[in-house]
């Protein structure tokens, strides 16, 4: 948190990534899509803060909308809300646009078919 009691941007980013790692990482290795948990990067990211988010003991929810897939990218948005429930205040807006790494040749790679199909699945019925 920083020196008003609010969660501090590092610490909001750290958040964005473990929903969004939550969301796609152990699915997609239950689903037999090895190389996609192996190397997602992160191209750019853009953060919009609407109001503080309070230290607290109160959870915050985090939706997360996949907003474009392309051959070897795919940008997720963020909504994070000011408490548990969709009915909360939005606190922040955010966006990643993400590619897929190949851990072996140390370079961005194209999405297959499988792995577009899986992330279209896993933001629609999540």
């Amino acid at each position: 948190m920083d020196v008003y009691g609010h969660v501090n941007h590092a610490n909001l980013v750290t958040l964005l990534e473990e929903a969004r790692v939550a969301r796609l990482f152990g699915r997609a290795a239950r689903e037999g899509l090895t190389e996609l948990p192996k190397g997602i990067v992160v191209v750019k990211l853009e953060v919009h803060y609407k109001a503080p988010i309070v230290v607290s003991d109160q959870d915050v929810l985090v939706y997360m909308t996949l907003t474009e897939l392309r051959a070897a990218s795919f940008t997720v948005d963020y909504r994070v809300h000011n408490g548990p429930s969709e009915t909360d205040p939005v606190a922040v807006t955010a966006s990643t646009l993400l590619a897929p790494y190949d851990t072996v040749a140390l370079r961005p790679r194209r999405l297959n078919a499988d792995e577009s199909d899986f992330l279209k699945r896993v933001f629609t019925d999540a």
